[in-house]
């Protein structure tokens, strides 16, 4: 068929005219054909945001720990990256002075094990406190800006699912469990005679309700320590100028650890997962090494964590490599603390 052209001028510029187009003979142009409008939600990843819908609609809150609010954020958001010019960025910091982990004048502990029941300093609240103090403390007043945040945000959301009053109950409660089960361990430990050779029937007779799952959790961790030197003792750094309660100096598999027990509702199966504690750890054994009520060093640490609801703990071990990398870690805090003073 043909096409009938017609030009028509305008201002002396001829523009040809198409009147005539039988649609049966021709296809729409793609220019002419009118895309159909997206939804701007289609391209969003459903199953990567499914989670977070279930829990708006849910009306149970579960309580979270800062660790596990920060992996829910990365999830989400991906990781928190900050920009920052070159000279902004801050430089990796070394203590000032690289004090000694070990007691030069000391001679490391042999094999040969101590005789007589484990040591126990008590701490004097009262008058060593006031003056020195402690390395919870240290710890706890040298947060990072980032450990705050999520601290905070932890605590208001708990106060939002259990009041104040709930909160407050529920800080106590977790208090009172972790020295419930700190005294159990104190009787396991003292009692001379090791868990493997414990009548099973006399595990859940003896200990509170609270604490038979925390005991439970640790119960195969317990089979390889031995050998108790201190629990539950204060030791103390003359020259830094901080003390600490160790919680127990024993042999874990043959090797004297600092022993740092702890309790968690959540899982942690790595010691990336502890935070702080291996600083603690490695404060707590610093100041043993240098206190003249000890007459041995220790070079390694423990930490177990114990589960509420029986399940298997972690033991985490700080060989002497680690320890030492932690004491420096220690040292650079308690600068930070006496700076802010």
């Amino acid at each position: 068929m043909y096409i009938f052209k017609r030009v028509v001028s305008f201002g002396g510029t001829s523009v040809p005219q198409y009147p005539y187009l039988p649609v049966s003979n021709f296809s729409i142009c793609n220019c002419l054909r009118s895309s159909k409008r997206r939804s701007p939600d289609s391209s969003v990843d459903s199953e990567r945001y499914s989670f977070l819908v279930k829990s708006v609609l849910s009306s149970r809150v579960s309580s979270q720990t800062p660790e596990t609010l920060q992996v829910e954020d990365e999830h989400m958001y991906g990781p928190v990256v900050k920009a920052e010019t070159p000279s902004s960025r801050p430089e990796m910091r070394v203590p000032k002075t690289l004090h000694a982990f070990l007691h030069s004048g000391d001679i490391l502990e042999t094999e040969e094990q101590e005789s007589g029941p484990p040591t126990r300093i008590v701490l004097n609240s009262d008058r060593d406190r006031s003056a020195v103090p402690s390395v919870t403390r240290i710890l706890k007043q040298t947060l990072s800006p980032k450990q705050i945040f999520f601290l905070e945000r932890w605590k208001r959301r708990m106060i939002a699912e259990l009041g104040e009053d709930g909160f407050e109950e529920y800080s106590q409660k977790l208090f009172r469990q972790g020295k419930l089960f700190h005294s159990a361990l104190e009787d396991i430990l003292t009692s001379g005679v090791t868990w493997k050779n414990k009548d099973p029937s006399e595990t859940h007779e003896e200990y509170p309700p609270e604490v038979e799952g925390y005991v439970e959790s640790i119960s195969h961790i317990l089979d390889d320590v031995s050998a108790v030197r201190a629990i539950e003792s204060t030791v103390k750094h003359d020259t830094l100028n901080y003390l600490g309660v160790a919680d127990c100096v024993a042999r874990y598999r043959g090797v004297l650890c600092v022993i740092d027990w702890k309790t968690s509702e959540k899982p942690k199966p790595f010691l990336s997962n502890t935070y702080d504690n291996p600083l603690q750890v490695a404060a707590y054994a610093g100041a043993l090494n240098n206190d003249g009520n000890y007459k041995y060093q220790v070079e390694n640490g423990l930490i177990v964590v114990a589960y509420k609801d029986g399940s298997p703990g972690h033991a985490h071990q700080l060989n002497s490599e680690l320890m030492l990398e932690n004491w420096k870690s220690w040292l650079i805090r308690l600068e930070k603390f006496r700076e802010q003073r």
